[in-house]
This record gives structure tokens, C-alpha cells and sequence, in this order.
């Protein structure tokens, strides 16, 4: 099972489409790891740096609704997971880009639009996020002592691709 939870990005927008995730320009790569550098370079929010240092830290991103939306290459997933980003927190996703965050064993958590808006009001300084992933809880904290707390649900199915690593690694296993 891969790793989740650490440092926090928001990207405070609806709609975040996959050309946006990983430019179409650089879908001629064969390996992900090619693809690290360019990770949401051509998306346009207020005050993000797609090149700043705050992004390479990053571990978990927390966006708002139809995050993935676009085409269904599964690139989107593989340059959140050169990254080290295996979690991404919105309202909805389009259902091939979560599939196919569950499918590279990453995790793509729906939660109600106020629960991501009271995430949201932590995102004034930095934030972390505690995965247990056992017991289906996120913790939020920020460093001035502020935290928000709240369950998640995966279907069976997701769950065993997560803690297997991937589609291919539980295929692996069975068959």
C-alpha cells in the first residue's frame, strides 16, 4: 500500500480538468516519471505556483467539485503519483479519473460540499493530513492548532486495489 497523508495543497476551484492536472503537450511520454516536472503547470488559480516550493512538498490535494473531468488518460493520475500525491479530497471527480486513481492504488475521496468547506476554512497556513486508513478517517491540523476531522468511505473493490498498490499488483495477487 502506498504511503497517504502529509502536507496539503488547496485548489480552490470547480471543474480542474485533466489537461489542467498534466498538459496534453506531454502525453508523447512513455515513463511517468518524465512527467513529474510538469504537473499542473497550466492551471490558473489565484495565488498558486505550480513551480513554488510549497508544491513539491505537498502530499494530498483538497479541491471542490468534478476534479479530473476531460479526457480519461490515465496520465492525470501518473503525474499526481510521481509527485508523491496519493490523495485527492473533492466534492466529486469525474468517474474515470477516480477510477483510475484507484486503479494506480492512490485514493480519490469524495466528501459533502460542507465538510470540503469546512477544510477549506483551515486553508490559511499549512495544513497536513492524518490518513487512517483502517478506521476510514482524515485529520486536517494546521500549525497554529486548528484541526477539522472527518470519516471517508471506499467501496470494497477500492479498497482492496488501495491497500494492494494498484489494479496490476492486485491482478498479481489472484490470478
Amino acid at each position: 500500500m502506498k504511503p497517504f497523508g502529509g502536507a496539503v495543497v488547496f485548489l480552490d476551484r470547480n471543474d480542474i480538468n485533466t489537461d489542467e492536472i498534466i498538459p496534453a503537450k506531454y502525453l508523447t511520454e512513455v515513463k511517468k516519471e518524465n512527467l513529474k516536472n510538469y504537473l499542473l503547470e497550466d492551471l490558473q488559480i489565484d495565488g498558486f505556483d505550480p513551480k513554488g516550493e510549497k508544491l513539491a512538498r505537498v502530499k494530498v490535494v483538497v479541491t471542490r467539485a468534478n476534479f479530473g473531468c476531460g479526457s480519461s488518460r490515465e496520465h492525470a493520475p501518473w503525474a499526481l503519483e510521481v509527485n508523491d500525491i496519493t490523495l485527492v479530497i473533492a466534492e466529486s471527480f469525474a468517474r474515470i479519473f477516480r477510477q483510475n486513481m484507484f486503479n494506480c492504488g492512490m485514493m480519490a475521496v469524495e466528501l459533502p460540499a460542507a465538510t470540503i468547506e469546512k477544510i477549506f476554512k483551515l486553508a490559511d497556513g499549512d495544513v497536513t493530513c492524518d490518513v487512517d486508513f483502517a478506521g476510514r478517517k482524515l485529520v486536517f491540523k494546521t500549525s497554529d492548532g486548528r484541526s477539522e476531522s472527518t470519516g471517508f468511505t471506499t467501496t470494497e473493490f477500492d479498497s482492496a486495489l488501495v491497500e494492494s498498490g494498484g489494479w496490476v499488483e492486485f491482478a498479481d495477487a489472484r490470478y
